[in-house]
């Protein structure tokens, strides 16, 4: 597990996160992907969480779902019908670039649908817990790839906004922290690109505000935020930012010096504190 250190503004953040009470159920969102063990979750209750939010094909691993965040180039035939909708919503890049932006934009954030949903979600359902799965992004064990078969490997893909996965991934950690989120990988594979805690669903269930109020306190407790204060004030100087969404036209303007050293400081930002 994470364990996050408190400097300069966080310290506030902790102090209103120990005076939390139970007064109410915690907003626990789950997020799911497109890994192989993202099955395993057909068999947990809905009412274990506030909201369901499927990325792309994961809607069909079951079907009360509330919320199918997909990329703009999804094909459509692989959409569900809209007309077999209830209260489920669909959303697409017109939803999702105005909140990753929110974040400080793609080039910062990374352009993959795992890390756009999360930002999505803790922009728009702002939960307490963003919980994890199908998300790990490791692609070379035997068998299929995705829960459906054998899919692309988008994160993979050669991109300068995904170089290094675990420090976006990292970077989520904390400005999702900053917003009062807890993110949570209910992953039990062995290896993951997400740095995020890691429980049980039966652990996940179990949790009062007040656990995760000692959480994310302990998970501040380990983070440098120096480091990320620095990781910040190198994204806002150098303005990589495009406000619709399309980096990929703006590539000769992009150095991927300065990106790599954005992603050593926010994986030294947490990595102080990573545990196995």
């Amino acid at each position: 597990m994470l364990v996050i250190s408190v400097e300069k503004g966080a310290i506030e953040m902790e102090r209103s996160a120990m005076a939390a009470d139970d007064s109410g159920s915690p907003r626990v969102i789950l997020l799911l992907g497109s890994a192989p063990d993202v099955v395993r979750c057909e068999v947990w209750p809905k009412h274990a969480f506030s909201r369901i939010v499927a990325i792309n094909n994961a809607w069909r691993v079951r079907p009360d779902w509330d919320f199918l965040v997909h990329a703009g180039d999804f094909p459509p035939d692989r959409l569900p019908r809209r007309e077999t909708l209830q209260q489920a919503e669909i959303f697409s890049a017109e939803h999702y670039v105005p909140a990753q932006n929110a974040f400080g934009g793609f080039v910062y954030a990374g352009g993959t649908m795992a890390m756009t949903a999360a930002y999505w979600t803790i922009h728009s359902q702002k939960p307490d817990v963003l919980a994890f799965l199908g998300c790990d992004m490791i692609y070379d064990q035997p068998g299929k790839t995705h829960f459906y078969g054998i899919g692309r490997a988008d994160p993979l893909r050669n991109d300068v906004t995904l170089r290094d996965l675990e420090a976006k991934s990292a970077r989520l950690l904390v400005q999702a922290l900053k917003r009062d989120c807890l993110c949570i990988n209910l992953s039990n594979l062995p290896r993951s690109r997400l740095v995020f805690p890691r429980l049980t669903f039966d652990e996940l269930n179990g949790l009062s505000r007040s656990r995760i109020a000692e959480m994310k306190a302990e998970i501040l407790a380990g983070i440098r935020l120096d480091k990320a204060d620095k990781a910040e004030a190198i994204e806002q100087d150098l303005g990589y930012f495009y406000e619709d969404g399309m980096y990929w036209n703006h590539l000769d303007e992009i150095d991927e010096t300065y990106l790599a050293d954005i992603d050593r400081l926010w994986m030294s930002a947490v990595e102080t504190g990573r545990g196995g």
